[in-house]
């Protein structure tokens, strides 16, 4: 059974970094919710957002195209998206796919939000 697909705004360090934490599965079903979560994030706050993938058990190729039309959009606006909490399987995924030359990845959130 897929797991639901869940996503959770948070802002950490006082407020001055917004942290959308995704758990279950990015598939073409989370798009909306990823971009309207995102969407949701006032524009002043938008200069640097974390990703929290601690909870995310799977990603598919249009979960990708969805990270990366988020990723575009971040920078077309000057922000940055960066990635926390990938599991090994998955950062090779981002290597592969070359998401790494755009986002920032850090080991876990603790180490993100230094």
């Amino acid at each position: 059974m897929a797991e639901d697909f869940k996503i959770k705004i948070e802002f950490e360090e006082s407020g001055s970094t917004p942290v959308l934490h995704i758990s279950g599965e990015i598939t073409s079903e989370a798009d909306d919710e990823i971009m309207s979560s995102y969407s949701s994030i006032p524009d002043n706050k938008k200069s640097r957002v974390i990703l929290n993938f601690s909870d995310t058990s799977y990603i598919n190729s249009a979960g990708i195209a969805t990270l990366i039309s988020l990723i575009t959009k971040a920078s077309e606006n000057s922000g940055k998206i960066e990635f926390a909490g990938l599991n090994a399987h998955f950062r090779k995924v981002m290597d592969i796919v070359g998401l790494t030359d755009f986002v920032i990845i850090h080991d876990n959130l603790k180490q993100a939000l230094k």
